[in-house]
């Protein structure tokens, strides 16, 4: 029996030996974070590149593939981005209204270290865009609106308190230009831009497109303001046209519309329709551009509806309603339904006299030609 235990004694021995050995050999192995790690702004508005090299004295893990985990975000967000890649660089879109940080380190797999993965220290970077001029300098109210996926058009107000000589530029890109481009047509007030006509955006959809609006003043230096957003997501489009309602009979009436016109696949819409009877009126949606509906009362003396259309979920993130269309309505003519009322006794009883006036012209007819005869 005490063989027994010493065996137990020795083989837990082993165990633990072996255990404090794993721990100690992957101790030693250790790996440099990336070198040179930073963020280069290319010029594209807000599409920054974060770029790096191998860590120093990567030569004796040349068996392993190395990775490297980035995290980055705006300054002010709550939520790192986190990506791991074997690249030596990555590109992405910030806000550069704020500052960009981010950091990167190494990471070997657990093939290359006796099954646990190692990591390097962090390296960090940090990017700002050189602050000018006051807040109250950038422009206020920037809207842009891709209409009817056709054409896009932005618009913004001066900011507060500037001179009547500010003058502001637009500029724009995204991933198809060779580099950041001026807006071509000004929205002009009193010889001031307040707005830009964009030319056809060939291939925009379904990336990021990058906004600037910087200016010049003669008195104090103007604070650029910076917009990033996807073409498809402010979609405009037009308001269905040629609207029809159609009471089938006492109890549904079918409303009907074509889809608007322009570039926009019919799969791409969403409609809401108002509809109301005599003094009451509700909304609802449909991705179809016909809708049957229940009258409340068989005696209702009006039905009207209008609708808009949007791009839908399937096709944007989001979107912006149309306008409404025209008003179609259905009235019952109660004086047509009271002269019919009125008219149908009236027509029997006319044909009945008629056919009585007619057998006694008949009868009149037959005894005068009798009389003829015996004469």
């Amino acid at each position: 029996m005490a063989f027994v235990h010493l065996d137990v004694l020795c083989f837990y021995s082993l165990l633990i030996c072996t255990a404090f050995s794993s721990v100690s050999s992957n101790a030693e192995i250790k790996v440099n974070p990336p070198q040179d790690f930073e963020i280069v702004d290319p010029g594209y508005l807000g599409y920054l590149c974060l770029q790096w090299q191998p860590p120093l004295f990567l030569d004796k893990f040349e068996e392993c593939t190395v990775e490297y985990e980035l995290k980055y975000r705006n300054i002010d967000s709550e939520d790192w981005k986190t990506i791991i890649t074997k690249n030596l660089h990555y590109n992405d879109g910030f806000d550069l209204n704020k500052g960009v940080e981010a950091k990167i380190h190494t990471l070997l797999p657990p093939h290359c270290t006796n099954g646990s993965e190692v990591q390097s220290l962090w390296s960090e970077a940090t990017y700002w865009k050189s602050p000018q001029g006051s807040q109250e300098t950038k422009i206020q109210e920037m809207d842009c609106v891709y209409y009817n996926w056709e054409y896009l058009l932005c618009s913004w107000k001066p900011g507060l308190g500037v001179h009547f000589h500010t003058s502001y530029q637009l500029f724009y890109w995204y991933d198809g230009l060779d580099h950041a481009t001026q807006c071509p047509d000004y929205i002009k007030v009193d010889g001031q831009n307040i707005g830009c006509r964009f030319p056809h955006l060939e291939a925009s959809d379904y990336k990021d497109f990058y906004i600037c609006v910087n200016g010049s003043s003669d008195s104090y230096p103007i604070r650029p303001s910076y917009f990033i957003f996807q073409l498809q997501n402010i979609v405009k489009p037009l308001p269905p046209d040629y609207l029809s309602l159609t009471v089938k009979n006492s109890e549904e009436v079918n409303l009907k519309w074509s889809m608007p016109q322009g570039p926009i696949p019919a799969k791409c819409f969403i409609y809401e329709i108002e509809f109301t009877e005599d003094d009451t009126t509700w909304v609802t949606t449909t991705v179809e551009n016909e809708i049957r509906v229940a009258r409340i009362s068989n005696e209702s003396q009006q039905l009207c509806f209008l609708v808009r259309s949007k791009v839908n979920i399937y096709c944007s993130d989001d979107g912006i309603w149309s306008e409404w269309s025209d008003e179609q309505c259905w009235k019952d003519d109660i004086w047509k339904e009271t002269l019919v009322f009125f008219l149908t006794p009236f027509a029997f009883v006319s044909l009945f006299v008629l056919l009585v006036t007619c057998l006694l012209l008949y009868k009149q007819k037959a005894v005068l030609k009798t009389v003829s005869c015996v004469t």
